[in-house]
């Protein structure tokens, strides 16, 4: 690349990217790119225009992703991605941090802005992955996405203070907006849908009792004595409303805004009956 200074043009600046970011650069490469300076490194932004795919318009079925606390993310596959081990590494940071805090010395102060940084890369870099395997997974079986609209989840809850801890401190609006805008590049639909209820109702007779929830990790209908883990059973009540919203000619998008009128699920269950 070449690069205007206060002295002229330098031409021929040497750039190191992965080989899909230099074909991409090659063939969708738009306008001029900006040149960042940060933690003693350059970085090269440059805007592409990537055509988009036709949209799958008849997806086979939905691939129900539940978000939680404990798990990151659970597939109605039965897949559990990023759970306990994360989370352990999670609250050890967050108590190295409140150290830090209490310390408040100038070498203190740096130390955090650094583990912060650290952080927020680390939840960054799992977000992307995370997204990217599932939107991979529903792409190859010619399925859509279903998520639980989790506009305002933080005001919705109610949390043991170490529990609104660990919520407050992870990115699921950008997982979201990852599975979202990648989804988007594969032409896999997305759906949204009313999280009421999920973890309380059962997979398979739609029976819906508090009690169904027998722990964090398991869940017992008390009307079928249907048995599974509790954020599978989630995820499989999500794809089915994903499924029933499809039908009834939802759109493939994200959640406008937190005003926007919610879907009545009784009568979802009547038209599913």
């Amino acid at each position: 690349m070449s690069i205007w200074t206060v002295s002229g043009r330098v031409k021929d600046v040497a750039l190191a990217a992965s080989r899909e970011q230099l074909a991409t650069l090659t063939l969708y490469r738009k306008g001029e790119s900006d040149l960042l300076h940060r933690d003693g490194m350059w970085f090269l932004l440059a805007t592409c225009e990537v055509p988009e795919p036709e949209p799958n318009s008849d997806p086979v079925e939905f691939l129900g992703i539940d978000l939680g606390i404990v798990n990151i993310a659970t597939t109605s596959d039965g897949e559990i991605i990023a759970g306990r081990a994360l989370n352990r590494l999670r609250v050890r940071e967050r108590g190295l941090r409140a150290k830090l805090r209490k310390k408040n010395t100038p070498s203190a102060r740096r130390r955090l802005k650094k583990r912060r940084g650290k952080e927020a890369r680390r939840a960054r870099d799992i977000n992307h992955k995370i997204a990217e395997h599932v939107v991979a997974e529903a792409e190859r079986t010619g399925r859509g996405i279903a998520l639980e609209e989790l506009t305002g989840i933080r005001e919705r809850v109610r949390l043991r203070k170490p529990q609104r801890a660990t919520l407050s401190s992870w990115a699921f609006a950008q997982l979201g907006s990852f599975i979202r805008y990648k989804a988007r590049q594969a032409g896999v639909p997305v759906v949204y849908v009313d999280p009421a209820y999920t973890s309380r109702t059962c997979a398979e007779c739609g029976h819906i009792d508090k009690a169904n929830r027998v722990a964090q990790a398991r869940f017992a209908c008390r009307n079928c004595a249907f048995v599974d883990h509790a954020d599978r059973n989630s995820s499989r009540n999500i794809r089915a409303r994903a499924q029933v919203l499809w039908r009834c000619g939802a759109p493939s998008t994200a959640p406008a805004s937190p005003r926007r009128p919610r879907w009545d699920w009784t009568q979802a269950q009547h038209h599913r009956q």
